[in-house]
């Protein structure tokens, strides 16, 4: 069985444990304390290098890094990667937009304030991460004024990881009302079937 290190507040854990939901893969899941330093003992750290949830053991004393690399690895062979060349590029494209033009942005700035609840201690770094933040949700509600999904023309992992930290982008201070396509794709995702809440 999979073992899936995580924390349940955080997006990068709640992608994988998201698919693996959606198709019904049995696996077993791991709470790691975070802010107590499990992931930065000698024993987790003899697993993961990197200190960093999420982590998923594929098998006995083999171990996966990094949420995006999970989504494809669970991905493969589903209609969660398209298995057209140009369509799966499509969806490594918005993984890549996810993990440097979203992901710095809206969920460091949840982190700071849903998290660690400390708003003054980071409020000019969450007035630095606003308009990159808007930008990423720009660029999204750009994309979904033209389609319902963001690549191969259905649900994906790309859709997937993005909505990780845009559904709970308010936690992080950011307003999506003026973002209409953008919430109606929260609902079309938040209604598949098989679809599980972050917390």
């Amino acid at each position: 069985m999979l073992t899936l290190y995580g924390d349940r507040q955080s997006g990068n854990c709640y992608k994988p444990r998201l698919l693996m939901e959606l198709r019904g893969i049995p696996y077993r899941w791991v709470e790691m304390n975070v802010p107590g330093g499990e992931t930065r003992t000698p024993a987790f750290l003899a697993k993961n290098p990197n200190g960093r949830v999420p982590l998923l053991e594929v098998e006995p004393g083999v171990h996966l890094a990094e949420s995006n690399a999970m989504l494809c690895w669970l991905a493969e062979g589903t209609p969660w990667m398209p298995e057209d060349r140009l369509q799966r590029a499509f969806v490594m494209q918005w993984l890549f937009f996810e993990q440097y033009s979203h992901e710095p942005y809206i969920a460091t700035s949840r982190y700071w304030l849903h998290y660690l609840k400390q708003p003054e201690e980071y409020r000019a770094r969450l007035d630095e991460k606003r308009p990159g933040g808007y930008a990423a949700l720009g660029v999204m509600e750009g994309e979904l004024s033209k389609r319902d999904w963001f690549a191969g023309g259905r649900y994906t992992i790309a859709d997937i990881a993005l909505y990780a930290y845009t559904h709970v982008a308010h936690e992080g201070g950011f307003d999506l009302s003026a973002y209409p396509a953008v919430r109606a794709w929260l609902d079309r995702v938040a209604a598949q079937p098989g679809h599980v809440p972050m917390v």
